[in-house]
């Protein structure tokens, strides 16, 4: 299988978000647009050459959307196989590709956020195990953050003090999100709607810059929804989803 590096110069030809195929959608606009500021910061795209979730992509830990302190390493944002092309030998080769730049580029290693269990929009911590990733440290109620070093003198990673027990101030609903991961084009207004309709008290805070999100309540950036305070989940929700967590925290 061929590796294809997304650059600005082919982004606007290439597949790059998931299993979205129409380039006029508001989640491919919207994902395209944040690669194309971030290729400047050292942002690496690189994906399998077909159509669908097969790819990695990565940047130096330094230019992070993440509360993280891990300097000289190379942060892990996405890696995604499935469907069709899992199972099939393409995370290792989209991962051994990202180790061998990696190493080029001078990094002591890769640092990517994890959890203790498999979870929604989360790098799989079973898969990563196995390939060598060791825990450099945990914030509550689940993320790891995995590392892999590549000297015997890197040092461990770790997630800034203030998020190992995610907190806000704010009452009611509040979610916090960027626009690393496409889907929150689409779905972060339609539960904005849908709370506003029904009268709930529900606050969005788009994080636009990387040192907002390097200051951010949780490690997870792309999208972490609190309620009253308490983090209650990095899972990009549908209304469905969404009505859920309304009766578990308001009734």
């Amino acid at each position: 299988m061929d590796i294809i590096s997304v650059t600005k110069e082919n982004i606007e030809k290439e597949h790059i978000c998931c299993a979205i195929s129409n380039n006029k959608d508001c989640q491919v606009s919207s994902k395209k647009s944040w690669l194309n500021k971030r290729f400047e910061d050292g942002l690496v795209f690189k994906k399998c050459n077909v159509r669908g979730k097969c790819f990695i992509e990565y940047i130096p830990s330094e230019m992070a959307w993440s509360p993280i302190n891990a300097n000289d390493y190379m942060f892990i944002n996405c890696f995604w196989v499935s469907g069709k092309f899992k199972g099939k030998g393409n995370a290792n080769l989209l991962l051994k590709e990202c180790i061998r730049d990696s190493k080029e580029k001078g990094k002591k290693g890769l640092v990517v956020l994890s959890s203790k269990k498999k979870m929604p929009f989360l790098s799989d911590p079973d898969f990563l195990k196995y390939k060598g990733f060791k825990l450099a440290d945990t914030a509550l109620p689940y993320f790891e953050l995995l590392y892999l070093p590549f000297n015997s003198d890197s040092y461990k990673p770790s997630f800034k003090h203030n998020i190992k027990s995610p907190y806000i101030e704010d009452k009611g609903f509040v979610l916090f999100y960027t626009h690393q991961c496409p889907f929150t084009a689409k779905y972060v207004p339609i539960i904005e709607e849908f709370a506003n309709n029904k009268g709930i008290q529900f606050k969005t805070v788009l994080l636009d810059t990387r040192e907002q999100a390097q200051n951010a309540p949780s490690p997870f950036t792309s999208y972490s929804l609190f309620y009253n305070g308490k983090f209650i989940t990095n899972e990009i929700l549908s209304i469905k989803k969404f009505e859920k967590i309304i009766e578990q925290q308001c009734f």
